[in-house]
């Protein structure tokens, strides 16, 4: 499989409902050995796997595959590029496991001491022989796939619609200062979280109220710097365009994580500029007509660090629905 497409959903029961949705993480590192990704033991089931488990009630799955890293071996990361879904029947059915790959860059792990026992760094090729699920190979050789593109070390580039604002037809005031609606401060909330996959460090955003009210609950939870920039707005984007995509250009050029927060207008000619920077198999997966995004929507961009801002994977999610 390469990378320059959405992961697809890898299943052999077409059509055959799903009875437990799990998410987890293949850790890596890079080191005088080379690539080495980590194994987890756990003492129930005796057996070599990735850290992962079951999602919770309200959570989104990369919610549940960051927990679960953090729990089970007490690493806090970003999610890096998405790997494929594994599928295999358990007593209750068939069982679906999302992965993301996870840059353990030099952390101190811990495992948890009850779900998991022992760690292991060691390279793919032995993990492949150790690994107690057959299964679990499939997202390991897609991670050694795109080491060997120079395409697992990303940074995330994370698109966000603001959350449902009130009716322009029930507002009489400044267009820039439309509150979001009840519905838009429980998205914006959980927008708050599902951004914490990702941990960006900065937010850059229209400084009209429903987008900086959208990306607040992020930053109060976690410092994120939030910058407000004019040119995302959609008075300005309806005027210059052009500047719009200059916005986004300019923060690929910095090459470091971020978090965009704009208008369902500027959409258009921000997935534009984006596109520019991936391969056309795909640009053709962007949401290509309106809305382009839902409210609260977040599309996040996997950049490959040092390679001209080439956008390597592309996830979409919608992390609050009425």
């Amino acid at each position: 499989m390469v990378s320059d497409t959405l992961v697809p959903d890898q299943t052999d029961h077409p059509g055959e409902a799903v009875a437990v949705v799990a998410a987890g993480a293949v850790p890596w590192r890079v080191n005088s050995n080379g690539l080495e990704v980590l194994l987890i033991h756990r003492p129930r089931y005796d057996d070599w796997s990735w850290p992962k488990g079951k999602i919770d009630d309200g959570e989104t799955i990369p919610e549940c595959a960051a927990r679960e890293v953090l729990e089970e071996i007490g690493l806090s990361a970003s999610l890096g590029i998405p790997l494929p879904p594994i599928h295999y029947r358990v007593a209750s059915g068939l069982k679906v496991v999302h992965y993301w790959a996870v840059h353990a860059n030099g952390a101190r792990l811990i495992p948890d001491g009850n779900e998991v026992d022992s760690i292991m760094w060691c390279a793919p090729e032995k993990a492949a022989r150790l690994l107690s699920n057959p299964s679990d190979v499939v997202p390991l050789e897609h991670l050694q796939a795109a080491h060997a593109r120079d395409e697992l070390n990303t940074w995330p580039f994370i698109l966000v619609r603001h959350a449902k604002a009130k009716p322009r037809s029930s507002w009489s005031k400044a267009e820039g200062e439309r509150p979001l609606a009840a519905t838009g401060t429980r998205q914006a909330q959980a927008v708050g979280r599902l951004l914490q996959a990702w941990w960006p460090p900065r937010v850059v955003t229209s400084p009209w109220r429903r987008c900086v009210a959208t990306v607040a609950p992020y930053s109060r939870a976690t410092g994120a710097k939030v910058k407000l920039v004019d040119a995302l707005t959609e008075h300005r984007h309806n005027r210059t365009p052009k500047k719009t995509a200059a916005v986004i250009a300019a923060l690929l050029d910095k090459q470091q994580a971020v978090a965009v927060c704009t208008h369902r207008p500027a959409l258009p000619t921000v997935l534009a500029q984006l596109g520019k920077h991936m391969a056309p198999r795909l640009r053709t997966l962007l949401p290509s007509s309106d809305p382009y995004l839902s409210p609260g929507e977040l599309l996040v961009c996997h950049v490959a660090a040092g390679r001209k801002n080439r956008i390597v994977a592309v996830e979409q999610f919608k992390p609050f629905d009425d």
